[in-house]
């Protein structure tokens, strides 16, 4: 593997290789943002093909996200060691046989376990991804790479909600998992063909598979405790307390282990410790407000799920159209301003959320929120990206943008667990369009709340990052559940740290 690690990438991106080196990426890519944006489209029909509660459609949304988030970073080390493109690879085919066995499930546990599976295939492939790029383009073609890698991604995250909610109400919503296998079937071969192996400089030292594994257990543990408390037992108090405890034993193990996953020393800058504080705010009240609005869409205002889809584009198409231009204008102005305006402008989309109810018509009630909603996520994503970037040593980007990323994919998981019990949900509220509106109307102001509170944060915290820090190579993004995963920097760069 050193030897592979000390190749310097010499793939041209107008040569035949560059462009199926591409093909493969975008292709691993996109089938972590279409699961990403069409199964909250789905949810209402699984749940009446499967009789679920709205725990059991809780779940399926979070038991993905706990695999995912927790095992991120875990992911990309095993690539830097193993080899990126076998990880790469191992992921493609691991989140294919999940979604396979999700797309045949009998029932709620099987899906649930299978969502499981998939989120490990997930956390395998999302950081080889853009690895493979990063290893494989020779220097001067590789921003050039990077950009239609995350304008191709924005693309399929764009028409993600329309597919699903396609599938959805045509072959059905087993479709929105199987879509999936013919995906893997061309990406796998390609890569195993066309990709250059290659690692990161150090294949040496222990995988910090305890923190990884402490880590999930505790994100699995609290999610069951908040989203069975409505019964008050002691099972889910004792639950509470163990993931308290997972979490607890978790900082103990990075702050003591030679290799942590999470290195405690990334904390000590206070900007990167407050963009992640924002992070948090920001991405759960996201999180909350996609999984409750493709419900209100379907079950309340009648939307088909194609409806519900479709209507969830202009926030996707937003920020594909103009997220490049609002990192040009932070770097001019600095962070502070966006990362206070944006989310403010996303709080005033959600409680332009209330008006839609029973009979809600697109163009009055639903578009103007969105609209609202996609400016203020226009408005901050692109600089919380930078400010996460430039916030750090360089050689220390890439792992400051995987801790970011998973510290949002938490966020949103922990807010799907909590926000229905926190606005009174039962657990059969999905099937009564009275009962789940109210529940709505009383969700919404919560999730503007915790905007407000990190537009607060941001104001007093964040400041402007010095000149030479690092900046996005991402500069096109459309996902609208998880800020840009940064790469490392490629094998041999100086100030590496793998």
């Amino acid at each position: 593997m050193a030897d592979v690690a000390r190749q310097a990438p010499a793939v041209r991106f107008g040569s035949p290789q560059g462009r199926w080196i591409l093909l493969t990426t975008v292709l691993g890519s996109s089938m972590v943002l279409l699961d990403s944006t069409v199964v909250n489209v789905a949810l209402p029909h699984i749940g009446r093909d499967l009789d679920a509660s709205l725990a059991a459609l809780q779940w399926t949304v979070n038991a993905y996200l706990v695999t995912l988030a927790g095992l991120l970073l875990l992911g990309g080390a095993l690539g830097d060691r193993f080899g990126r493109r076998r990880i790469f690879v191992l992921g493609v085919v691991w989140f294919a046989a999940a979604s396979l066995l999700c797309g045949f499930a009998p029932g709620t546990g099987i899906l649930i376990a299978a969502r499981t599976l998939q989120g490990v295939g997930g956390a395998l492939l999302t950081p080889g991804s853009l690895a493979l790029i990063q290893a494989s383009f020779h220097p001067d073609d590789r921003a050039r790479a990077v950009g239609l890698w995350s304008g191709f991604g924005g693309i399929g995250a764009a028409i993600g909600p329309f597919l699903g909610g396609w599938l959805v109400d045509g072959p059905g919503w087993r479709w929105v998992f199987l879509l999936n296998i013919p995906l893997a079937l061309v990406c796998a071969p390609i890569a195993l063909r066309h990709v250059p192996e290659s690692s990161g400089t150090r294949t040496r030292g222990r995988f910090d598979v305890l923190g990884a594994a402490l880590g999930a257990l505790s994100l699995a543990l609290v999610t069951y405790a908040l989203i069975e408390a409505r019964g008050g037992s002691l099972p889910v108090a004792v639950t509470a307390l163990a993931g308290i405890a997972a979490g607890a034993a978790f900082v103990y193990v990075e702050r003591h282990r030679d290799d942590p996953m999470m290195p405690p020393a990334v904390f000590a800058s206070r900007q990167f410790t407050a963009v992640n504080l924002v992070t948090l705010c920001v991405y759960a009240a996201f999180g909350g407000f996609f999984f409750l609005t493709a419900l209100q869409l379907q079950v309340v205002a009648g939307y088909s799920a194609l409806g519900a889809g479709t209507a969830l584009l202009p926030t996707t198409v937003l920020m594909l159209l103009f997220s490049s231009r609002s990192g040009a204008l932070a770097e001019r102005i600095g962070p502070r301003v966006p990362l206070t305006v944006g989310p403010l402008l996303c709080a005033a989309g959600l409680l332009l959320m209330l008006r839609v109810g029973k009979g809600a018509g697109y163009v009055v009630d639903v578009l103007p929120a969105l609209l609202v909603m996609g400016a203020g996520m226009v408005t901050l994503v692109a600089p919380l990206t930078a400010t996460v970037l430039a916030s750090v040593d360089t050689g220390q980007a890439g792992l400051a943008s995987g801790i970011n990323n998973a510290a949002a994919r938490a966020a949103g998981l922990v807010a799907v667990a909590a926000l229905p019990l926190l606005a009174g949900m039962g657990p059969e509220a999905y099937r009564s369009a009275d009962a789940f509106d109210a529940a709505f109307r009383r969700a919404m102001p919560i999730c503007a709340g915790v905007l407000v509170a990190g537009a607060v944060l941001a104001f007093a915290t964040i400041r402007r990052p010095a000149p030479d820090g690092r900046r996005p190579e991402c500069r096109v993004h459309g996902c609208v559940t998880t800020p840009p995963l940064e790469p490392r920097r490629g094998p041999g760069a100086p100030g590496t740290k793998h």
